[in-house]
């Protein structure tokens, strides 16, 4: 069996699975005991975006990184107890920025304040709103939330591995992941466009940026930028913008930085140095009205990812990062 038959194969079993998950989230899950939980939710996470604007990249990313590992069930947020290390300390996790997991705990209590409300909604839930939330507050596109997500009762540290792309990845493998959790290329093209707010560490593409093999699909200027804001030895803590031109805004700008040479990751570049790929993001590069519109299609089914809807799954949490006792 062919690699592309393997993917494709994946990408259908997962898509059954996922069927049944999407019958059972609804838009209006808390009309009856939260009915204003939108508005409450949306009011926290503007107010956090308004005092720290890093928030929307951090809460994007959060929600991703959740999603891929275990189903979108905020097993990201819990944190490491007595001999569990947890999720977010993984190695891959441990550049999550703590304005997203601030972000949903503002949020959460938010809702929590509201009598009818409090201990109602999932942290999975408010996650999943708070990110819509910030990609519209940050100029992208807005789209109804799927609600009725359970908080899982497992957060291993283990469970993380091989679940997330690392920037190194080719088209093939970028395919094959996000064919095993319901996604397809088309959706994975679409998502990877959340790189246009955030930062992206040194460390993450200096293979690209070595002065005596610079990466050939690289716009020369924007390497030579790179290469003196992260020069041998530069601290590890040090980010730059992922998206160099509209570093706020949530736009199609990533796919024109794409076009230009200026995809800050392999991951990123190799989605336009791909013929494979290429259309899709001269596509978008030029019709943002087609990207947005992808683009809220590919979150709606993200949210679907490995749902947790049967209460011998999960709960509702009292505190996001803690498990009910």
């Amino acid at each position: 069996m062919g690699a592309g038959i393997r993917i494709l194969a994946a990408f259908l079993a997962a898509l059954a699975a996922a069927a049944g998950v999407a019958a059972q989230l609804r838009t209006d899950y808390y009309a009856a005991v939260c009915p204003d939980l939108e508005s409450i939710v949306r009011d926290a996470v503007s107010k956090k975006v308004q005092d720290q604007p890093v928030a929307v990249g951090a809460t994007i990313r959060l929600f991703f990184h959740d999603c891929f590992v275990e189903g979108c069930d905020a097993s990201v947020i819990l944190v490491s107890t007595g001999n569990d290390t947890a999720e977010k300390d993984h190695p891959s996790n441990l550049s999550l920025a703590g304005d997203g997991f601030d972000t949903v705990i503002q949020a959460k209590a938010a809702v929590d304040a509201v009598p009818a409300c409090a201990n109602q909604v999932s942290c999975a839930d408010i996650l999943a709103l708070a990110t819509r939330d910030v990609i519209a507050l940050a100029g992208g596109p807005s789209y109804a939330v799927e609600l009725g997500r359970l908080d899982g009762l497992v957060s291993l540290s283990t469970n993380v591995d091989g679940k997330l792309p690392p920037p190194s990845f080719n088209l093939d493998q970028l395919t094959a992941l996000f064919a095993a959790n319901n996604l397809s290329q088309a959706d994975m093209i679409a998502l990877s466009a959340a790189h246009t707010v955030g930062l992206g560490h040194c460390s993450t593409f200096a293979d690209r940026i070595q002065p005596a093999s610079v990466d050939p699909t690289m716009n020369a200027t924007y390497a030579a930028d790179l290469q003196a804001a992260c020069p041998a030895g530069v601290d590890p803590n040090i980010a730059l913008q992922l998206d160099p031109v509209t570093p706020q805004a949530f736009d199609n700008q990533y796919f024109v930085n794409l076009v230009n040479g200026r995809g800050l990751l392999t991951s990123d570049q190799v989605l336009y140095s791909d013929a494979r790929s290429q259309p899709t993001v001269v596509n978008w590069a030029q019709n943002a009205t087609d990207f947005e519109l992808a683009f809220a299609d590919a979150m709606v089914r993200l949210g679907r990812v490995g749902v947790k809807t049967d209460p011998s799954q999960g709960n509702i949490r009292r505190d996001c990062a803690f498990l009910n006792n």
